[in-house]
């Protein structure tokens, strides 16, 4: 298990990675994509540019049709990009346009002519490019960029801020790999842009001597000893030798990676183009990301009078810009309060009719001791009146709690007069106080006598409780003249029951069965109706 790291090793460490994010926040980073409809070779295009720019770039960036410039502008700040390289296709010519972020300039340009780096590759003997190339930033090299113009200066500074700056003094030469040609034309205006790999070799040596110092060995099987490689330099092609000069002769201030390379020493400085090409022409510059007021323009010039027409429009237009967001914002406010007013008069609705439900079932589940002082319920009401019509009987005062009983003056039709007790029943104080004689909706009452049975008020009525069919037969006869027909001034001699087999059970239908509340109570319960002989 190894050692833990010290309070020294920890704090060296965090203090150089704030350091590293501070030079690395610090160092220019790029977006490249495109813009609308583009080919298969402007496609490729963009990829061999994307590999200039690295390791200081997006490198699988994903653009989709739906995305607008907004989209990659409001992604840049976070990420610290800094400069866009946008490609775009029209049908007689492709753009490039460079911006500064965040706020412009940016630079259109005409891409005249271009060269895949795949082209340029496959058009050269021997090429040398590897991925280790690739992982320092380019070395950039401007010439014929001080000429006269304003735009051009400008198109200088663009250039230069896309690229770290480099430390003649700190830098190191080992990270130099590549370098990045922009050679400005003042005759034509364009720009050629080339991309070079970079390889420095040692010089006043025979071509034997700078076989030997390279990585392949040549092959001696030919020779007798090894001088004749020194002095000839047989086998060796004009290619493997590349002529060198002045041009590109220089002395190294540090050790240079590679055999001979030493301080001190003279080193030849070798480019190899590796793509693409690329010849540019400035079109015009434009504030801010492309939709501010240009500030040159390549073919057209206008007067100073024009340029104050076009400035006081776009006064105009964003006078009006302004005046529109303000209407929209106060739109916005007034919908947004009407929505809070339905939404406090819905929630005051929800409460009261939350309040209503639950004031309704209390009152449902309330003791029926409370409810005296309450009006009678309708349902109630023909739950009495219901048992009074089948029973032939007032239900106690304990079988429907729900509401209280009218008084017998509400729904009486005559004077309330006291019945008189049958033999044999116990005397209740309900029936003798409460049950007053009436006639019911059917027409009977009861029989002020004996209290047994109904009394016929009619001669072409028919008591409750007998069910016809449809052969004229009455409910539980058996006999035809234990019933009178309809309308007939025949009647029952005698106190006749019906059913008399069931005479000392109650009454029960064909039809369900009916609940134990609506059963007679004491022994008038016991006794089927009886249909006493009515007066002629």
């Amino acid at each position: 298990m190894g050692k833990s790291k010290t309070k020294n090793q920890k704090k060296s460490r965090a203090t150089a990675n704030h350091v590293a994010e501070e030079v690395y926040g610090a160092i220019p980073h790029s977006f490249v994509f495109h813009r609308g409809q583009i080919g298969k070779n402007v496609g490729q295009l963009i990829e061999d540019v994307r590999r200039v720019m690295e390791p200081y770039t997006a490198e699988s960036l994903k653009v989709r049709k739906k995305n607008v410039l907004k989209d990659f502008v409001a992604i840049a700040g976070p990420l610290g990009v800094t400069h866009f390289m946008i490609f775009s296709k029209t049908p007689t010519c492709v753009n490039l346009r460079l911006a500064r972020l965040p706020k412009g300039p940016m630079l259109h340009f005409r891409v005249l002519k271009y060269s895949l780096g795949k082209d340029v590759v496959s058009s050269l003997k021997k090429h040398r490019m590897h991925e280790q190339q690739f992982t320092h930033h380019p070395l950039l090299i401007l010439n014929n960029f001080g000429s006269d113009g304003m735009h051009v200066k400008l198109m200088a500074t663009m250039f230069q801020n896309m690229f770290p700056s480099i430390n003649v003094h700190k830098v190191s030469l080992n990270n130099i790999k590549r370098c990045v040609l922009l050679n400005y034309n003042p005759d034509t205006q364009e720009i050629e842009f080339r991309h070079y790999s970079l390889k420095v070799v040692p010089v006043g040596m025979s071509r034997g001597v700078k076989k030997l110092m390279q990585e392949r060995f040549p092959n001696m099987s030919k020779f007798e000893d090894i001088s004749e490689l020194m002095m000839k330099g047989a086998n060796l092609s004009e290619s493997e030798a590349e002529q060198d000069g002045e041009h590109n002769i220089t002395e190294l201030p540090q050790v240079y990676s590679g055999r001979g390379n030493m301080a001190s020493q003279q080193s030849a400085v070798r480019l190899t183009e590796i793509g693409p090409r690329m010849t540019l022409q400035l079109m015009k510059i434009q504030e801010g990301m492309g939709d501010g007021n240009v500030l040159y323009h390549t073919m057209i010039s206008k007067t100073e009078e024009e340029i104050q027409e076009i400035l006081k429009r776009k006064e105009a237009q964003l006078k009006e810009k302004q005046a529109r967001r303000k209407k929209q914002e106060q739109d916005v406010a007034q919908k947004n309060e009407k929505r809070e007013d339905n939404k406090k008069r819905s929630m005051e609705g929800i409460k009261k009719k939350r309040a209503e439900e639950e004031a309704e079932e209390d009152s449902e589940v309330e003791d029926p001791g409370m409810q005296e002082d309450r009006p009678a319920a309708v349902e109630s009401d023909d739950e009495v009146e219901y048992y009074r019509q089948a029973v032939g009987q007032e239900p106690d005062e304990d079988m429907f709690p729900s509401t209280k009983r009218k008084h017998s003056s509400d729904w009486s039709h005559g004077p309330a007069k006291m019945r008189k007790m049958s033999p044999g029943k116990p005397f209740r104080k309900d029936r003798d106080s409460k049950s007053p004689k009436r006639k019911t909706p059917g027409g009977y009452q009861r029989d002020g006598n004996t209290g047994k049975g109904w009394k016929n008020s009619g001669d072409g009525e028919k008591p409750f409780g007998r069910k016809m069919k449809p052969g004229g037969k009455a409910f539980g006869a058996k006999k035809t003249g234990d019933r009178e027909k309809f309308g007939g001034k025949k009647r029952f001699e005698g106190n006749k029951t019906f059913g008399n087999k069931n005479k000392d059970k109650s009454f029960n239908s064909k039809g369900p069965k009916s609940s134990s509340a609506f059963r007679k109570k004491g022994a008038g319960a016991k006794q089927g109706f009886k249909q006493r002989k009515g007066k002629g």
